[in-house]
């Protein structure tokens, strides 16, 4: 493994703050084109928004609309493509997601049936559907410890079986969901599983922060013992590593990060997949650079797809030169339709 010299890191991760920092920057001038508030516009009416009655609309727009999706954006980016790389490294398997536990199919599950059962109540300003796709996600974790509970070492071809099957039961019954729901129910659950960034305000990205933080922090200082149990569980514990507990850690730690960004956004793919690769093709594996770096680069690329899917149609209506109405592609078939290329040419490449 290359030596990383403290210069190097720091570079690296400077650069990867900076692209965070103009993703939230620009942010307030980029966003549905139903508006041609601009990022100049934007900021000037941030500069004046203590003005009476009220706040100019620009404002409103930058502040209140765009910018806390992009932050929500940036937030679930980070988190996938971080338990991303975890899970690729954890595992050694380069096809591992964030969903590889089936965390995903669980939180839809539990959000397909509070959909189903017309659940309309709010606890702590949550919706019912996003309590329900956390506990459902939980659900799923805790099966999963419980089928690993009294195991001295975890096997990770075992996890990855039981993350399978758990998964396959929890599509099952979605489709079990799906075929027991009406017309205006069946609408609302394909929207939920193409996933969502959808936000007025602060509350469901910043609702997130005081679990999601801790993971963060948790999982980007496993990178050490990490390194040395990529060179083999042995040699890890030759040299002092814990690996039922460095796995216990990852896996807790990156699942309950992934629950929270589930039951907030839905299943949005191919962050974890493919961000995590494109990390180590441009820095290396050292997992010291590929977390933080991978966390820093998954929030852009999603930030980015989000943008693009706000503006997708005003483009197509411009190539066009007809009026197709303002439309938001949903976030799950933006990150796919750039995602698929992407791991495409790094598979042709042997990247992975």
């Amino acid at each position: 493994m290359k030596q990383l010299t403290r210069r190097s890191y720091v570079r690296r991760l400077a650069l990867g703050g900076l692209l965070v920092a103009a993703v939230v920057a620009i942010s307030p001038g980029i966003g549905n084109q139903a508006s041609s508030v601009g990022v100049v516009e934007a900021w000037r009416s941030f500069a004046r928004r203590g003005e009476r009655p009220a706040p100019p609309i620009a404002y409103q727009i930058g502040f209140r609309l765009r910018m806390p999706r992009t932050l929500l954006a940036l937030e679930a980016g980070i988190t996938l493509a971080l338990c991303g790389a975890v899970f690729q490294t954890l595992f050694r398997n380069a096809l591992a997601t964030p969903y590889t536990l089936g965390i995903a199919s669980g939180g839809s599950l539990g959000a397909l049936l509070a959909i189903r059962w017309d659940l309309a109540v709010a606890f702590l300003g949550v919706s019912a559907v996003t309590w329900s796709a956390f506990i459902g996600s939980l659900a799923v974790i805790a099966i999963v410890f419980l089928f690993t509970r009294g195991t001295r070492r975890l096997t990770t071809n075992e996890l990855l079986l039981a993350g399978v099957t758990l998964g396959m039961f929890c599509s099952a019954m979605m489709m079990l969901v799906t075929s027991l729901s009406s017309v205006r129910q069946t609408f609302e659950i394909i929207r939920w599983m193409m996933g969502s960034l959808d936000t007025i305000g602060n509350l469901q990205w910043t609702s997130n922060l005081p679990l999601l933080v801790p993971a963060w922090i948790v999982l980007v200082a496993m990178a050490r013992p990490l390194n040395q149990y990529v060179l083999g569980e042995d040699l890890a514990a030759t040299r002092g590593v814990n690996v039922l507990r460095l796995q216990l850690i990852c896996i807790l730690f990156a699942s309950l990060a992934t629950a929270a960004i589930v039951a907030i956004c839905g299943p949005i793919g191919f962050v974890g997949l493919v961000v995590p690769h494109v990390t180590a093709l441009l820095f290396g594996r050292d997992c010291r650079i590929l977390l933080p770096m991978s966390a820093l680069l998954g929030g852009v690329f999603l930030a980015v797809c989000d943008w693009i899917s706000q503006a997708a149609m005003s483009w197509a209506g411009a190539l066009t030169g007809q009026s197709l109405g303002v439309v938001v592609l949903p976030i799950g078939v933006v990150t796919a339709v750039v995602g698929v290329p992407i791991f495409l040419v790094l598979l042709h490449r042997r990247a992975v």
